[in-house]
Parts: structure tokens; sequence; C-alpha cells
């Protein structure tokens, strides 16, 4: 299987889906914005991947290449391609979906954790996970669910952690990608957002709760190999 990710900040990368891809042996190519990439017309995937970043979907101001971003998986899914996005990357899809992106009532940093909805259980890729688990979190937007897209999980600080749309398109408002090394570069890189709030973690308390990365790692691989499956029969597709 072909992935392509997108990543917006050097320090927020793919983490621990990288041990899932080179487990399973996949091609792997990116594009970087930060270091002034952009998705080419002959980038061809079976799996889309869109990390996180500090950045809001609304700052094209600051980020012009959010526009081409958007169009780039706007292009994605309007090709039934698999899409992966976490964080900023559920934003941007949902944006891109019509659903709203805008600031949430509470910051949402640490670990916290998730329940699904009772719509997750008859979804393709939601199914057959816990229904309830401790994930990281790190954000300050949140979404409305787009249109025609099944909201599939949800916190005490956020109604709505995750979608699935045309059981191809995952959004997760949180990390389960997360490695110790991927939660101490948020840790260096944007401690400034650790006001007290009723939902932000202390660095000691975020740090203590590095002990739930290997259950959540099983759930993101769990997701991962879900849509291994489905974009299984696209592989041979033409280009995006």
């Amino acid at each position: 299987m072909r992935i392509h990710y997108l990543q917006h900040v050097p320090f927020e990368d793919m983490a621990n889906i990288g041990l899932w891809i080179k487990g399973r042996g996949h091609e792997l190519s990116g594009t970087k914005f930060f270091a002034g990439e952009r998705p080419g017309p002959e980038t061809a995937f079976d799996l889309l991947v869109i990390m996180g970043g500090p950045m809001n979907i609304y700052e094209e101001d600051k980020f012009p290449w959010l526009t081409a971003e958007k169009k780039f998986i706007e292009k994605a899914v309007a090709a039934e391609k698999c899409v992966l996005g976490i964080c900023l990357g559920a934003q941007l899809m949902a944006d891109v979906l019509g659903g709203r992106v805008y600031k949430n009532k509470h910051r949402e940093i640490g670990w916290h954790p998730v329940t699904l909805t009772p719509e997750a259980k008859n979804t393709a890729v939601f199914g057959t996970l816990p229904e309830r688990f401790t994930a990281f979190h790190w954000h300050g937007d949140t979404f409305d669910t787009p249109p025609g897209a099944v909201c599939t999980a949800k916190s005490e600080a956020c109604g709505n952690q995750a979608f699935e749309y045309n059981k191809r398109v995952i959004g997760l408002q949180f990390h389960l990608e997360s490695s110790p090394s991927s939660v101490e570069a948020l840790l260096n890189n944007c401690s400034d957002e650790l006001a007290k709030d009723s939902y932000i973690q202390t660095p000691e308390e975020i740090i203590s709760g590095i002990k739930h990365i290997e259950k959540q790692n099983e759930i993101m691989f769990s997701i991962l190999n879900r849509l291994e499956n489905l974009a299984a029969p696209k592989t041979a597709t033409a280009p995006v």
C-alpha cells in the first residue's frame, strides 16, 4: 500500500504510525509544508494521513499553503481514497467536508477519557474499538460533524472527538499515534498553552500519562489495519 502524509511543523510527525508502516512494509512518501514542500499532481497514494499542528485551519493569512492543502484533501476524498486526519488534520477534513471549525469552550491538553457514541458501533472503522479508552489530547479548536458523516467519539470537554465519512475517511481530534518523544516534543514546543484550566494537565501529569501509550497505540493500529483493508481494492487507481 502507498501511504502519503502531510506534516505541518517539524515537531508533529507520524510518531508511532511509523512503526506500523515499517512493520507492514508499506511505501511511504510525505509533504512537509513547513519546509516549503507542496504535494504535486504526480503524488500517488492509497492512504492519506494528515498530521496535527499548532495553527488553526482558518489562518490562511499566516499559512497560505492551507488553501492548497484543503484542495488536495478535497481531491483525495472525491477520489475515494482512504484518509486519516489527526487533530489539525481532522479539523481540515471537517472543513473540507462542510463542517464548522471553531474554538472549543475548553482547551483540552493531556490524557483524558474518550467514549464512543452509540452510532460508532455500526461504522466500518470504529465498530471494533473499545467503548471507552484514554487518549492524548492537545487542541483548542473543535468541529461540528460534517454533513453525511457520523460522530463516533466524545469526551467530557469536547462533544465531537471523531467522525467517520463514507466508511474510509476518519477524523480523530486526539493523538493515538503518540510516542514518548512526540509527547516530549509538544511539551518542548507548545508549553505556553499550558495555562491553568479544567482540562489542561501539568507537564508532570502529562509525562506520568505516558504509561497509556501502549494501549492507545493498539487502538491506532486497529484503525490503520481497517483502513489498510479498505484501501486494498483501490491500489490500482490513478494518482490524485
